[in-house]
């Protein structure tokens, strides 16, 4: 009877291994896009706007004036007007699962 709390544990020790292996390389593949972010980085400099975002946010209306389209199924009317720098970047970083379609990326 002491062996099996002994093959229990290492049953779980085993699964949570395969566990670990299995799910390593979906994580890999989840890489932050942050060729697009420097690229959206580089439009705002350009359009003279990074500091004024940095301070005050992102208008949508302004982001879709420089090429910015809402991906389908995008509720824009739920999201925050101006988007906050912090948002605009991690929405850059999302790739196909971002909020919007960045021209430059």
């Amino acid at each position: 009877m002491t062996r099996t709390p002994r093959i229990a544990t290492g049953l779980a020790a085993l699964s949570l291994g395969v566990a670990t292996v299995v799910l390593a390389p979906a994580a890999a593949q989840a890489k932050p896009d942050t060729d697009c972010m420097r690229a959206g980085l580089s439009t705002l400099k350009a359009a003279g706007l990074l500091s004024s975002v940095a301070r005050d946010g992102l208008p949508i209306g302004t982001a879709v004036s420089v090429g910015v389209a809402p991906r389908a199924g995008t509720d824009v009317a739920s999201l925050p007007d101006p988007l906050p720098l912090s948002v605009v970047l991690a929405d850059h970083r999302a790739g196909d699962d971002s909020l919007f379609v960045y021209p430059w990326c």
